[in-house]
């Protein structure tokens, strides 16, 4: 067997998802599957790549050689389609992704609304580190990426960034039962005695940040479930455990999302798109539309809602 594209692919993608799982239904394979292609890798570069860790998979030293080298191979390979379809212009495809947050349900319309003539495809993904590799690879042309203050996503060129929101509260969902939820802010200390849901997008450094907050204020969480973000709202309305989550979510049934108090979470929101697939009109346009997805959506959290109207120096430059 000899390495090729699609090789290198999957080692990229158990690298940033630091999953199998993850990466095997990101490359479109199945585990055992995305297992035995591995291990017929790892025989024929002459080592173990991966290595089992408690919070996944992670690189060996060979492995971070192997995959430095093949992110070099993918870029190149990236560039050379990439240059050869150009800028879009007045119409085609775009490729669209996104983190998991409230105004998803808006993005289609309100991106079609400034860019006539554009079939709109979206990918919703709780990581941005994945979405920000997905651009890199050519797999999206563009995304509304999520980072938690404090960490960053690696865009390489000819990925570009432009700031959405440069700063918003995260907020805490925890049973409409639970005596916390009568409060208007939760004091974080409160939370101490509380079990948790991994926050999505772990491998962003949330949880990292989930982390180092409790133990700023006197704890160390219980991280008790992991749950993609929909599927945690039964364990939260049946007072299992407690998530933070994005701030604009209208509370579902059985919950209640209340702010944290000294806004010990913040994110940040970023549009990044491929420059050699969108010229500046098109990305200008893209950024509006998404602002206007988003502004869309900032009160089905009444609480979001005012803290939006209390703070006009984050709201997106237009």
């Amino acid at each position: 067997m000899d390495l090729d594209i699609r090789h290198l692919r999957m080692i990229c993608a158990i690298a940033e998802s630091g999953s199998l799982t993850r990466a095997a239904a990101q490359v479109g394979l199945s585990q055992p599957a995305m297992t035995n292609l591995l291990r017929r890798v790892e025989d024929l570069v002459g080592g173990q790549l991966f290595v089992r860790s408690r919070s996944g998979v992670e690189p060996t030293p060979l492995g971070n050689q192997v995959i430095a080298r093949a992110r070099i191979v993918l870029s190149e390979v990236d560039a050379l389609f990439g240059d050869l379809r150009g800028p879009s212009g007045t119409g085609g495809s775009l490729r669209l992704g996104s983190v998991h947050v409230a105004c998803v349900g808006s993005i289609v319309n309100r991106v079609g609304d400034v860019l006539p003539g554009h079939e709109i495809s979206l990918r919703i993904e709780p990581s941005a580190v994945l979405l920000a590799e997905a651009l890199t690879h050519g797999r999206l042309d563009a995304a509304l990426l999520g980072v938690i203050e404090g960490f960053d996503v690696t865009l390489a060129a000819p990925v570009v960034s432009r700031t959405l929101v440069p700063r918003y509260p995260i907020f805490v969902a925890l049973s409409a039962e639970h005596p916390l939820a009568r409060d208007d802010e939760i004091r974080l200390a409160d939370l101490k005695d509380e079990s948790w849901i991994s926050p999505p997008g772990a491998d962003d450094g949330s949880l990292a940040a989930l982390r180092a907050a409790c133990r700023a204020a006197g704890f160390e969480p219980d991280v008790r479930f992991e749950a993609p973000s929909g599927a945690a709202r039964p364990l939260i309305a049946d007072g299992y455990g407690v998530r933070l989550v994005d701030p604009s979510w209208p509370a579902p049934e059985g919950t209640a999302v209340r702010p944290l108090a000294g806004e010990p979470q913040v994110g940040r929101l970023l549009v990044a798109w491929r420059r050699d697939r969108l010229g500046d009109a098109t990305a200008g346009a893209l950024y509006r539309g998404l602002a206007a997805a988003f502004t869309d959506h900032v009160d089905d959290n009444p609480d979001f809602g005012r803290w939006w109207r209390a703070h006009p120096e984050v709201h997106p430059l237009l």
